[in-house]
This record gives C-alpha cells, structure tokens and sequence, in this order.
C-alpha cells in the first residue's frame, strides 16, 4: 500500500460515509430507522 494512499484512506471513508448518510435521508429512510429504533426501545424496556 502506498504513502499517498494511506494519508488520504480516512478522508475518501469519511466523504464516502457522509455520502451514504445524504443518500439515506433522501430516500426516506431515516423515518424506518427511528421506527426501527423505537420498536427496539420499547422491548428492551418490556412495553413492546
């Protein structure tokens, strides 16, 4: 593995995650994920 390639490997993960995060919201999935989040909540606190 090249110099060059590891001093930029976190910035190249970091914009990729930050792309993956914009795309995700712009589907709409945030909303599932809260949902998803919620339902797990309530079960660990034995409402659900």
């Amino acid at each position: 593995m090249s110099k060059a390639f590891r001093k930029f490997k976190a910035p190249i993960l970091l914009g990729a995650g930050i792309l993956f995060l914009v795309i995700g919201a712009f589907r709409g999935e945030v909303l599932v994920v809260l949902q998803k989040a919620v339902i797990i909540c309530l079960e660990c606190v034995g409402i659900g």
